[in-house]
């Protein structure tokens, strides 16, 4: 067995059978050849990922690399390797003056997993500069080309944790970045800024993401544990009647966002440990990995605080991180 505590960033003591790399594509279509009917997992940089037992399967690290532009008049269209770094990335765009994901800057993770979770902060969401996203279907080994109208894209959903979970191999993104620029700065401590030039949003993104944040570099974590609910305005006003103070962002849909960290700290979970995972006293978001923890201890912590929030709240948290067990997806 080899160990899976290097390869994601909650830092979980967990192995598997075997770990294989693909850094081209013919060696992704080589592997599906030879381990079609064996079981394995594909993996990013780990920073949405956590282990929470031996997997009984191959770890597959996705590290495909280049990037590649071409201008019009009116865009920029970026062809980029999966397992280019995200964060990377915007860094490379803003280094060429190409504006419009600054606000995304420091989300951990692969370009390859951009689209899995739709990722988004601070207004912006990944699927707005999408155009297509290149794969490999895992049942033919044929490459394949899925437009962004098609990929089903919501709240840190796509058509990739759906439909094609782990029945494709992303090996790059096509986006289409326009040149007519305009600054996203309505949400959050954005909103102080005074005509910004994306080098600002950037620094300030970077700036509130390193205060707010710990790094898993230092603690094992692996960013926002849960996704922030989205309830009918019916459930918003029956919630806001008991607590009026109850934050909310107002969406399209007519539905309500609801900060997750919110409900989580009105229950007084900040701070608090389950073995060695412990919910983070600054951001009740993140559960961390703060003394050795242990898979089962995350997934315990993680649903006393589920469960909680449930009963007292009758809203249903849904968890952001892939959690992985000996045989693949565990669900809360």
């Amino acid at each position: 067995m080899k160990s899976l505590q290097h390869l994601h960033t909650f830092g979980l003591p967990a192995h598997c059978t075997d770990i294989v790399s693909i850094k081209t594509v013919q060696d992704a279509h080589d592997f599906i050849a030879q381990y079609r009917d064996k079981p394995y997992y594909l993996l990013g940089q780990g920073s949405n990922t956590a282990f929470v037992a031996d997997y009984q399967g191959t770890v597959v690290e996705v590290a495909l690399k280049g990037i590649s532009v071409n201008e019009s008049p009116r865009a920029f269209t970026l062809d980029v390797a999966a397992g280019e770094g995200w964060h990377d990335l915007v860094v490379w765009c803003l280094a060429r003056d190409i504006k419009g994901l600054e606000n995304l800057a420091l989300i951990p993770g692969t370009v390859g997993a951009a689209p899995i979770q739709n990722i988004g902060a601070y207004g912006v969401e990944v699927e707005r500069f999408i155009e297509s996203v290149q794969y490999i279907d895992l049942a033919s080994n044929q490459l394949q080309r899925i437009a962004c109208h098609d990929c089903q894209f919501g709240y840190r959903d796509s058509i990739f944790k759906g439909e094609l979970w782990q029945k494709a191999l992303i090996v790059g993104v096509r986006f289409s970045i326009p040149k007519d620029w305009q600054p996203v700065v309505t949400y959050g401590e954005l909103a102080a800024l005074h005509s910004p030039s994306a080098q600002d949003i950037f620094n300030k993104v970077v700036d509130v993401r390193q205060a707010k944040l710990p790094d898993p570099r230092m603690l094992g974590n692996a960013g926002s544990f849960f996704k922030n609910p989205i309830i009918s305005a019916t459930a918003f006003a029956a919630l806001q009647k008991q607590w009026p103070k109850v934050p909310s962002y107002p969406l399209e849909t007519g539905e309500i966002k609801i900060p997750a960290a919110w409900l989580i700290d009105q229950l007084g979970f900040k701070g608090q440990f389950e073995g060695g995972i412990r919910c983070h006293p600054n951001q009740a978001l993140v559960l961390t990995n703060a003394e050795q923890g242990t898979g089962e201890q995350l997934l315990t912590l993680a649903r006393r605080i589920k469960s909680a929030v449930e009963e007292q709240f009758n809203v249903v948290l849904e968890h952001e991180v892939q959690l992985i067990g000996a045989k693949g997806k565990v669900v809360l």
